[in-house]
């Protein structure tokens, strides 16, 4: 499974290492994923979503149901 967010769509960057000498070479800038289990009331069951820690965030403001709501009109979750 990749390291994309169910609901943002966040997933990995890519950038530079750079040393003192300035020397560059190739990274990768990964999101800060946890995996989570969700209660959603209207259907009456647990879901595990893969989300980052900014999308957690989201789902303690607005609530789990909003939240997946928000993703399906973008086209993140299903």
């Amino acid at each position: 499974m990749s390291r994309v967010c169910e609901l943002t769509g966040k997933k990995a960057m890519v950038g530079n290492n750079v040393s003192h000498a300035m020397n560059k070479t190739k990274r990768k800038f990964n999101a800060n994923l946890i995996k989570k289990r969700f209660y959603i009331p209207e259907e009456d069951k647990w879901v595990t979503l893969k989300v980052s820690t900014s999308a957690l965030k989201t789902i303690n403001k607005i609530g789990i149901s909003a939240a997946l709501k928000e993703a399906r009109a973008k086209g993140f979750y299903k």
